[in-house]
């Protein structure tokens, strides 16, 4: 019996089989991921949306016909000075970025932003745990 893929194989699969822009969006963004959190733990989740966690969610990269789409889902709770979030602002929870076709992402502002989601994850993660603790 074979194996099944491991979620960063079929991320690679993902990206190979976009084959143009989309693809070559999210293998950047990805790489981007991986530099500012080389332990980051990748999954695959909701019919093959690659997911990117560290004591959580630190984001999801959706990819549709015009845009690559990386949601936030505590995004609104993190500090944006580059404005770098420019989708799914009305919310009081989430947050992203949507990538169109020829678009430059500022690439130290990303890897910032998630450092600060994967080190917010861990706050709440180790608050919700002393919270458990109490009486």
């Amino acid at each position: 019996m074979q194996k099944p893929p491991s979620p960063s194989q079929q991320i690679d699969a993902k990206i190979q089989h976009l084959n143009d822009w989309r693809g070559e969006t999210l293998a950047r963004v990805r790489a981007l991921i991986r530099q500012a959190l080389p332990d980051v733990v990748e999954a695959v989740k909701w019919r093959g949306v690659p997911v990117w966690e560290k004591a959580g969610i630190i984001c999801t990269g959706e990819t549709y016909k015009a845009v690559v789409k990386l949601t936030f889902p505590k995004g609104a709770a993190l500090d944006d000075p580059s404005r770098l979030f420019n989708a799914s602002l009305e919310g009081n929870t989430r947050r992203a970025i949507d990538i169109h076709e020829g678009e430059a992402l500022d690439e130290d502002a990303f890897k910032t932003l998630i450092r600060e989601a994967a080190a917010r994850n861990a706050s709440s993660a180790s608050g919700s745990k002393a919270k458990s603790g109490r009486r």
